[in-house]
């Protein structure tokens, strides 16, 4: 009986993930928007102390309420809110235009509204009048060199993450069959680009929410990414025999050049952006004025990345694992129980190029978008950090991914950023020379060829 890759049990997982992690980012409060309501508060309070005390989506679509405090010299704090109606979601352009005004005291007519638009907030004052959120006063005091490495290790967590799916993309492939697939940086601009035009077509297309329209790039991402890594791979690792594994070297390094100028016909060298999405900072700790923030968005992006690559460290105790392992240990007896080594190859290949561009997803959300040559320099530092925790293990170049991304945090806070770098190719290096097996590979003194 022929084993099929359990395409059901991988599209179940992340189908629950996505539902999981899209949920919590459909209930986030966009940052601009915030920021557009909260200037509103000088104008409904003239002359008063202000304090914004919280924010939370409000009880419309496309509403946020925002929760304050006033102050005058000789009263005492009174608590008010008001809740901003806006004409369109996070993802489009209108997100920033005000349609409705509601106090305390009931919804603001439609002639005060036109006039505070356009004689105060779209005035230098305006702009200049946001009261900004107290909420990091109630945030825990630390020292400041650990509130200032603290910052620094938060926000490098999107990267961290990103190292980390890529990393095990490669530690897949090379773990089956001992070949580097050199295009995955290009399979990280294919999953970006894609993701932009599954959210567009989602929202401004289709009229789905933010979370849809997340979804729908999602799915694109994955679909676009996978599709190429699968064709693109078999082309050049799967046709490509031989004892070395330079020729085929070569090959992913031209199907490399081959899809970046074919993203680059496609898309234009001008990067489309994504609006900014869950952009409001929370407060997590401080050190005197200084306030150590983590944005919701970063948080997910990383909890997205560790769940993606915990479902396939979890896939090792399936059968398509069983049959990976096998296959990777000994072919020839693979083949005589029964695995077909080539079914095998497409279906990690197209696994790996899912990772791949689940991780150009990520970068969109996180970062806004990727430049159809952005992918290549995330696919080297990947690769690095593959071999960095053991690119023959799918935990290890995982371990590696966000080992690296933590060094290139910790370095930028430290050390001159411009040698960073040079650092991390210089680690490569060591690395090769003393431990090519990676932190968690093999320790044997001859390990297999890298």
């Amino acid at each position: 009986m022929r084993r099929r890759f359990p395409w059901r049990t991988v599209l179940t997982s992340i189908l629950g993930l996505v539902a999981g992690g899209l949920a919590g980012c459909a209930f986030g409060v966009d940052g601009d928007q915030l920021r557009i309501c909260r200037s509103t508060l000088p104008a409904l309070n003239p002359g008063l102390a202000i304090t914004v005390t919280g924010a939370q989506p409000g009880p419309e679509k496309r509403s946020i309420r925002v929760e304050y405090t006033v102050e005058r010299i000789d009263r005492a704090p009174v608590e008010r809110w008001v809740i901003c109606q806006f004409a369109s979601d996070s993802l489009t352009a209108r997100k920033g235009e005000l349609t409705g005004l509601s106090t305390e005291d009931g919804p603001i007519s439609g002639a005060s509204l036109y006039l505070m638009k356009h004689y105060y907030l779209d005035t230098p004052e305006g702009m200049a009048g946001d009261p900004g959120s107290a909420a990091g006063a109630a945030a825990p005091v630390i020292p400041g060199r650990a509130a200032y490495a603290l910052q620094q290790i938060l926000s490098g967590l999107p990267r961290m993450s990103v190292y980390g799916l890529i990393a095990t993309a490669y530690a897949l492939v090379f773990g089956l069959v001992r070949r580097v697939n050199l295009a995955f940086g290009e399979l990280v601009a294919i999953g970006a680009a894609a993701s932009i035009a599954g959210a567009a077509l989602g929202t401004i297309g289709m009229g789905l929410p933010v979370a849809g329209g997340l979804a729908a790039g999602l799915l694109a991402a994955l679909f676009a990414a996978a599709a190429y890594g699968a064709v693109g791979g078999w082309l050049t690792i799967g046709m490509v025999k031989g004892r070395s594994p330079q020729p085929s070297l070569i090959a992913t390094f031209g199907l490399s050049l081959f899809l970046m100028e074919f993203l680059r016909l496609i898309q234009s060298p001008v990067t489309v952006w994504l609006p900014p999405l869950g952009s409001e900072p929370w407060p997590v700790a401080r050190a005197g004025h200084f306030v150590v923030n983590l944005k919701p968005m970063s948080l997910a992006t990383a909890l997205f990345g560790l769940g993606a690559a915990s479902i396939l460290v979890a896939l090792g105790r399936s059968r398509f694992g069983r049959e990976w392992r096998a296959y990777s240990e000994d072919p020839a007896a693979a083949r005589l129980f029964g695995i077909d080594g080539r079914r095998l190859l497409l279906g990690t290949l197209a696994l790996a190029g899912a990772f791949a561009g689940l991780a150009g997803m990520l970068i969109v959300v996180e970062f806004g978008g990727l430049g159809f040559a952005g992918g290549f320099q995330f696919g080297l530092k990947a690769l690095l950090a593959a071999v960095v925790g053991g690119i023959g293990s799918v935990p290890g170049a995982l371990a590696g991914g966000w080992i690296v991304g933590l060094f290139e945090s910790l370095w930028a806070a430290y050390l001159p950023i411009e040698s960073r770098d040079i650092a991390l190719y210089l680690a490569l290096a060591i690395f090769l020379v003393f431990r090519p097996g990676g932190i968690f590979g093999t320790r044997d003194t001859t390990p297999r060829q890298v």
